[in-house]
């Protein structure tokens, strides 16, 4: 298993598939995007399946979200999902998106195996979007979102950013927005992981902020913290349910106490959390040993990568230093880290 020091065990893997990004949204990166990685720096579809296989047979994963930047864009996304699918265990598997392409992919990664998708969409209201992410793709979104929910990738969850003077005054509509469409909403709050680390604490839509404009229009009820587990959300009730809001504040209500994850970047690094300033490499020593994405690999050599992990894992921190004023932003933006 992957444990660390303060007793926490991890179970859920986060694995970004490539730092690109089809939108340039202005809390995560410039207008002119980044440096993006080398190819030969990124993992293969087999490496990533052979990391997975090692976490999931060795260190006890039992989910895997597949992020980005934006994991549509990862040319084998379909064959990778369901390669994994056919692990045993079996580990749940979800999609973090912008949504741009789930319109045509949809389908077919239900097929594959996928059982969930989370889409961002932080507006109801194209002009927004379009300044947000510095591109006119709001109608591809909302079809992704439907095509989600059509093909079974159940339930389909839509993360929203407040921004003030953007669109900090859409929470009761989105929510309105999103009852009615059946999606479970979730507000974040911005974390500073933007390239240009522009990110401010001050005049930040905060959990509190977000709670009181919802409460101008709905009656929320909390759900309590023995129902929310290890999960980054707290959820509300939404005028007495069946549907349900839920809120990441990262910044202002942090969760690490109960933290599960661990994170593997797109060119084969162990992230111990979101916000960590060290890396554990992997790549290295899979390279050192390549072996086969199967059962059939090096045995050895797959113990060694588990031991690495376990290692990485055992040195995370006891928080994430969010609440620290003078807290440094990690290095790399995070559209390389996995969101």
């Amino acid at each position: 298993m992957l444990i660390d020091t303060y007793g926490r065990v991890a179970t859920d893997l986060r694995v970004s598939l490539t730092d690109r990004c089809n939108l340039r949204c202005t809390y995560c990166m410039p207008e002119e995007g980044l440096q993006w990685l080398a190819k030969p720096d990124l993992l293969t579809d087999d490496e990533i399946v052979r990391l997975i296989r090692i976490a999931v047979t060795r260190l006890g994963i039992e989910e895997v979200r597949f992020t980005g930047g934006e994991p549509l864009l990862r040319p084998g996304l379909v064959s990778i999902v369901e390669r994994c699918a056919a692990l045993e265990p079996r580990p749940r598997m979800s999609l973090t998106t912008n949504g741009i392409g789930l319109k045509r992919t949809a389908e077919a990664l239900k097929a594959a195996g996928l059982d969930r998708v989370n889409v961002s969409l932080d507006t109801l209201r194209p002009d927004v979007f379009k300044t947000l992410t510095r591109r006119d793709r709001h109608r591809d979104v909302l079809e992704g979102l439907e095509a989600a929910r059509d093909a079974g990738l159940t339930p389909v969850k839509v993360n929203a950013v407040l921004m003030p003077g953007l669109n900090d005054d859409e929470a009761p509509d989105l929510l309105a927005w999103a009852v009615e469409n059946a999606y479970e909403l979730r507000f974040i709050e911005q974390m500073p992981l933007d390239a240009q680390h522009g990110w401010k604490r001050e005049g930040m839509m905060t959990a509190g902020d977000i709670l009181a404009s919802l409460r101008t229009r709905f009656d929320l009820t909390e759900e309590g913290s023995e129902r929310r587990g290890s999960a980054p959300a707290e959820r509300w009730v939404v005028d007495g349910g069946p549907h349900r809001v839920g809120v990441i504040a990262s910044v202002t209500r942090p969760f690490c106490a109960a933290c599960d994850r661990t994170r593997l970047t797109a060119d084969g690094q162990v992230r111990t959390c979101l916000f960590a300033r060290e890396e554990t490499d992997l790549r290295a020593a899979l390279r050192a040993a390549p072996g086969e994405a199967s059962e059939g690999s090096d045995a050895d050599a797959d113990a060694e990568i588990a031991r690495i992990w376990r290692l990485a894992m055992w040195g995370k921190k006891a928080g994430s230093g969010l609440d620290d004023p003078t807290f440094l932003q990690p290095e790399r933006p995070m559209s390389a880290i996995g969101g």
